[in-house]
């Protein structure tokens, strides 16, 4: 009897990496598939609900264009995390190597594609993150999230498939609540957060906004807001000053019901936040984080904002008077909240985790 076929995963510790990681990971292991998991020392607690046999760590390291010396440095363990990541294909014998993007996956992947085994990277933003651009030129496919993605290498072009972004079990189980219905004397309730630890700028400027609201739009609304630790006290003092009706606390395990239960999120537009906004189908505020290399969530917010769902704000003018402004607005419109909602839903690939695995499993000479 032959052994069920082994599919090695490789991601970078963070939520933005691991959560689609872990998505294709469930699939995967639902329909009768080995997965390991190859990562950094970020990924903490993490490991512990992972779908993965094993989860490995190999040398790597983000090269800075900022020193000569770093970046030599750099490359230096990227070499050597090839050669263990040789040893570590040769001893496991996975069928498949699949990467999410960060440097830890560039010695797996690379030392995968060197060994002739298949290999697929798996882009979620808009723009092809460094690592994986690194990686495009040797890959058997490039799975991408976004229906257009920039930075793609000419000679990746004819691997790109279309999966979309693989979202969490919780998200498609939020997806199944309808969009909360709102009348004119209904409570609007508004989901803030920046982060899987929260954003200090969401903590500065939203409870500011409120400050700016007649005592009328403030009786309309409902906050929830994720805050840092260090800001929880001032954001629950400034709320208080209002008297508006809110939740802040540091973090919420449930975060993608709260978002199905929202009428509007303000948050930043990470890959996954965006995909989940999508899947949900919720409209939103989306501040991109500022001075990113690859301006990857700025691409990310633009596949919402470009249909209607969401409206994206530099952070040079997410202000307290222009979220006021834009609060004011949808209250007194609550149709397009609505109307915001329907097409972030459109947008959404609820089945993208399915999709991706179908494409591994042909890879792994699988039959589904």
């Amino acid at each position: 009897m032959s052994r069920p076929a082994l599919i090695m995963i490789c991601a970078g510790g963070t939520g933005g990496h691991l959560f689609p990681a872990q998505a294709l990971a469930t699939v995967l292991r639902e329909k009768g598939l080995r997965t390991i998991l190859v990562t950094d020392e970020r990924i903490g607690a993490l490991a512990d609900t992972f779908p993965a046999e094993k989860v490995i760590s190999v040398p790597s390291a983000t090269p800075s264009r900022r020193s000569p010396l770093a970046v030599i440095s750099a490359i230096g363990k990227l070499s050597r995390g090839v050669l263990v990541a040789q040893g570590l294909i040769r001893r496991e014998k996975p069928d498949v190597v699949v990467g999410f993007g960060g440097y830890p996956t560039v010695p797996p992947v690379l030392a995968a594609a060197m060994l002739r085994v298949p290999t697929v990277v798996h882009e979620q933003n808009g723009v092809l993150g460094r690592a994986n651009k690194l990686l495009a030129r040797f890959v058997t496919h490039l799975a991408t999230s976004a229906l257009t993605v920039k930075g793609i290498p000419g000679s990746a072009v004819p691997k790109v498939l279309r999966t979309g972004n693989p979202v969490r079990d919780m998200v498609i189980k939020a997806s199944q609540t309808p969009y909360p219905a709102i009348t004119a004397s209904d409570k609007i309730r508004l989901l803030v957060f920046g982060g899987s630890q929260g954003a200090k700028i969401m903590s500065d400027v939203v409870p500011q906004a409120m400050k700016l609201l007649s005592p009328e739009h403030l009786s309309r609304l409902v906050v929830t807001q994720q805050a840092r630790e260090e800001d929880l006290a001032r954001v629950r003092q400034a709320y208080a000053e209002t008297g508006a009706e809110c939740e802040v606390e540091p973090f919420f395990r449930d975060l993608p019901q709260r978002i199905a239960d929202s009428h509007l999120v303000i948050s930043r537009s990470g890959a996954s936040t965006v995909s989940e906004l999508a899947v949900i189908g919720r409209p939103s505020i989306l501040v991109p984080l500022p001075g990113a290399l690859d301006q990857d969530q700025a691409a990310n917010a633009k596949t919402l904002s470009d249909i209607g769902a969401a409206l994206m704000l530099p952070q040079r003018d997410f202000t307290p008077e222009r979220v006021a402004a834009e609060l004011r607005k949808r209250i007194t419109d609550p149709e397009s909240l609505t109307k915001a909602a329907i097409a972030a839903k459109s947008a959404g690939v609820p089945d993208a985790a399915e999709k991706l695995a179908a494409l591994v499993m042909r890879l792994a000479r699988v039959v589904p």
